[in-house]
């Protein structure tokens, strides 16, 4: 098998945590593609890496050899069983925030009202997160807040998704060198891996940045309808429909949602990574 680098989302992607089934066979089908020594695995999740060392106990998942964590505002590297920080990027992404601190930015949203700071352990130095009610008027928010950060000479990405399962809307406030998807080409220069093999695997709003760019992409059939519109009308308007796969079911057997999707996908681009699922 020719290296592979699969990066994939975690929450109702690669964990089968929403509302639909998984295929029973489809964990240990993605546990023997990943453990081949030519198959490289990242995580890229909302989550920090602590909270993603938790999701590997509790799901039993593959051990990855990175991390990017806070929606791509933090990497990790496991090098001999040791987690490193890669400080580089944080490094490459820091002068997008004018100096100010996680601190300051939430005073600059403190009176939007809609918006409820997540808990403690869902922030980070560059990852301000917020709650809000799905009926919110998003561009209405966006207007409001981006006069402020240009003010203060914050260079700010502005991240919406749902969370399905409890009907509840995610904003994550990033500087704008940092999401999944810049975060997934710094580790490909980093690693020497390209676009011909590369494969990334999402579910939700805020992997739509990765799913509609140049990279290899695969849309979990789980995913709901409205980011599936939106994959599909995004992709087509930047030329690269041809780099989303929507899993639908009946590859292998699976029915196309969470890891048995993510096969499916993979198996799109890749073909050769058939050989290692049919042993």
């Amino acid at each position: 098998m020719e290296p592979l680098l699969i990066c994939t989302d975690l929450d109702r992607t690669l964990i089968p945590n929403g509302n639909q089934p998984e295929s029973p066979e489809a964990a240990a089908r993605f546990a023997a593609l990943v453990a081949h020594p030519e198959v490289h695995l990242a995580y890229v999740s909302g989550r920090h890496r602590g909270l993603v060392e938790e999701a590997i106990a509790h799901y039993a998942l593959p051990m990855p050899e990175y991390v990017i964590g806070d929606v791509g505002s933090s990497m990790d590297h496991r090098i001999a069983g040791n987690w490193r920080r890669m400080i580089e990027w944080e490094q490459r992404i820091a002068p997008d925030w004018a100096g100010l601190s996680h601190d300051d930015l939430a005073g600059m949203l403190a009176d939007v009202a809609g918006l409820r700071l997540q808990e403690a352990d869902k922030q980070n130095r560059f990852k301000l997160s917020y709650y809000h009610d799905t009926t919110l008027d998003v561009a209405e928010v966006q207007a409001r807040v981006a006069p402020r950060f240009v003010e203060a000479g914050v260079r700010a990405r502005m991240i919406w998704s749902v969370d399905e399962t409890s009907d509840t809307g995610l904003l994550d406030v990033l500087p704008a060198s940092a999401s999944k998807y810049h975060a997934i080409r710094a580790l490909m220069g980093v690693t020497g891996f390209g676009l011909g093999n590369t494969v990334f695997c999402g579910d939700s709003g805020n992997d739509l940045e990765v799913l509609v760019s140049p990279v290899s992409a695969v849309l979990v059939g789980n995913a709901q309808q409205s980011v599936r519109d939106r994959a599909v009308r995004q992709a087509a308007e930047a030329g690269y429909s041809g780099q989303l796969y929507l899993a639908r079911g009946g590859f292998m057997g699976m029915n196309g949602n969470y890891r048995g999707g993510m096969l499916e996908g993979i198996a799109h681009y890749q073909p050769q990574v058939l050989a290692a699922l049919s042993r």
